[in-house]
């Protein structure tokens, strides 16, 4: 009985003393000269009552440090792109007042998936309205008005996924609202990105970021480049024509630099192909310049070789319209040592001729039958269709950048090209392109459709050359007749437009196009193969008058 006094005095002296040092802590904290107070912004549920935050002491993040010191301003509204998952902390904000805004836009629909927005062919003839695209839902752009920054976070999926695309899209219409008025007078804005995945570079280009560090990166977007892709459809579903006539102007009406349209600035444009390796394209890059001398076109002719082009052939390619720029070739890492994709990565050579705006790269077995100049208009990566969802790389449209080209090569280590050539990498890498009309770079392949051999649309601006190539063949008819595995390739009509093109040329540039030994021999060879094999066409019954023969004999 008597113990219980001594029990409760001892609970009392336990509360007072838990009770004296919470007591402490609090003063100790409350007091303290370098107490710090972190702000979680929270995004907003209702985007028209923009939050308008007055911390006492709060800590900044480098990110809104740096632009703090590039705009000498403090005070930004910020609209919120995918980032209601995630609060933002902010930190030392001073008791300035900082207004977000979350942005709200629905969702794509999960149903919606890469190949409906990239199909593998669509009817280019019927009228573009009854031709639409898939719905990618946009914000309504009138409510966001006056953003100073966007704060966005792209969504760490694979490069043909359908919302990492849409919050791009997003992101991008609402700079340009924001950045360019009714007038396309210019303001100044910015962007900055959060979380472990950087922007598409299809979209947001390397050369307008300004900062990273960690997880962040600020980008001030080139806004009339930044109208143009936006400008565009939301993918392949739909011919990029439409661009030519709503936005014709865009890229012109600029100067030099996007933050004027006042200075007048002559887009600076050339037509590029590649040479290395061998002599072995050196006639298709002649009837190639030929072509396009004959199209009348106004553009700079630049051609890149390695050093297995001789100064004699060097000369005959300038003679020929090409402006010469020496190159040192590049390996594909891929690529077993001595195939023919071995050295086909050197196409990227051409991001690295920055002294030009935009560049339509052009393949050496091309063939121009119409001028080609006003495609210029369209931005970075323009191209015709191949199959499934891609491009073909033949003929596409680029815009020249050191460090664009930086990123393409850090790629070639970790990207892995779908078919070993350059065409499968640059697909991977720009996933996102516009579909240029099939005629602009008609593939010289006629499957198994026999009644097709002897058509090709007589309003096609450029013939791709595929199979065994003219120069290769004898001038009396398609070659590739005689040869099972070309069989989809052959059209004697297409052929004979390629030699009226060498007929045009001077005796000088002709002599590049001469057989060689192993080429007669070869097509001599196939000759007597079709011959054996009765092939139906009977080209192989054909008296072959070629001046260019070596021999009389069919062996």
């Amino acid at each position: 009985m008597g113990s219980k006094p001594s029990h409760t005095k001892l609970k009392l002296v336990t509360i007072s003393i838990v009770s004296f040092f919470i007591a402490f802590i609090y003063l100790s904290i409350s007091h303290s000269p370098k107490r710090h107070e972190t702000l979680i912004f929270h995004t907003l549920k209702d985007h028209k009552q923009p939050t308008q935050i007055f911390p006492r002491h709060v800590i900044k993040p480098k990110w809104y440090k740096y632009l703090e010191n590039k705009t000498k301003n403090s005070k930004f509204k910020i609209g919120l792109v995918n980032v209601h998952e995630t609060p933002i902390e902010v930190k030392d904000l001073h008791d300035k007042e900082v207004d977000l805004v979350n942005v709200h836009f629905r969702r794509v629909n999960k149903s919606v998936i890469w190949k409906d927005l990239f199909p593998e062919w669509i009817n280019e003839n019927v009228p573009q309205k009854s031709s639409q695209c898939p719905e990618i839902p946009m914000p309504e752009l009138k409510d966001y008005v006056d953003l100073d920054v966007v704060l966005a976070r792209v969504p760490c999926e694979n490069a043909t996924n359908v919302f990492r695309l849409q919050v791009n899209l997003v992101v991008a219409n609402l700079l340009v609202k924001n950045g360019l008025d009714s007038n396309d007078i210019y303001r100044e804005i910015y962007v900055v990105f959060i979380g472990p995945c950087s922007p598409m570079l299809e979209i947001f280009r390397c050369d307008d970021q300004i900062w990273h560090e960690g997880n962040v990166w600020i980008y001030k977007p080139d806004l009339r480049r930044l109208k143009q892709k936006i400008l565009m459809p939301v993918g392949s579903c739909q011919l990029a024509t439409p661009f030519a006539v709503q936005g014709r102007e865009v890229w012109r009406k600029y100067g030099s630099s996007s933050t004027s349209n006042k200075s007048a600035h002559k887009p600076r444009e050339a037509y590029v192909t590649v040479l290395h390796s061998s002599e072995s394209y050196v006639c298709g890059a002649i009837s190639l310049a030929q072509s396009i001398i004959l199209s009348k076109s106004t553009k700079d002719l630049i051609l890149l070789v390695d050093n297995s082009i001789s100064q004699e052939t060097l000369h005959s390619l300038k003679l020929a319209g090409w402006k010469i720029k020496i190159i040192e070739r590049i390996r594909n890492p891929h690529a077993k040592r001595g195939t023919y994709n071995e050295w086909n990565y050197s196409k990227l050579r051409i991001w690295q001729l920055t002294e030009y705006d935009k560049l339509i790269f052009v393949d050496a077995d091309f063939l121009f039958f119409k001028n080609l100049d006003h495609f210029f208009v369209f931005p970075q990566l323009s191209a015709a269709g191949n199959c499934r969802h891609v491009f073909n790389s033949g003929i596409m449209i680029i815009e020249p950048s050191e460090c664009t080209f930086k990123t393409l090569m850090e790629k070639t280590l970790s990207v892995v090209s779908y078919n070993g050539g350059d065409q499968g990498f640059l697909n991977e890498v720009f996933s996102w392109w516009h579909r240029w009309p099939a005629k602009l770079n008609f593939l010289k392949n006629f499957q198994t459709d026999e009644s097709r051999k002897y058509e090709y649309p007589k309003d096609a601006y450029a013939m791709h050359y595929l199979g065994l190539k003219p120069w290769m063949c004898y001038k009396d008819y398609d070659c590739n007749w005689d040869v099972l595995e070309y069989r989809d390739f052959p059209n004697d009509l297409i052929h004979a437009k390629w030699w009226q093109v060498y007929d045009s040329m001077p005796e000088e540039l002709q002599k590049f196009c001469d057989l060689t030994p192993e080429m007669d021999t070869r097509i001599r060879l196939e000759r007597q193969k079709a011959k054996i094999s009765n092939f139906s066409d009977a080209h192989w019954k054909i008296q072959v008058k070629d001046p260019r023969r070596l021999s009389d004999s069919d062996i």
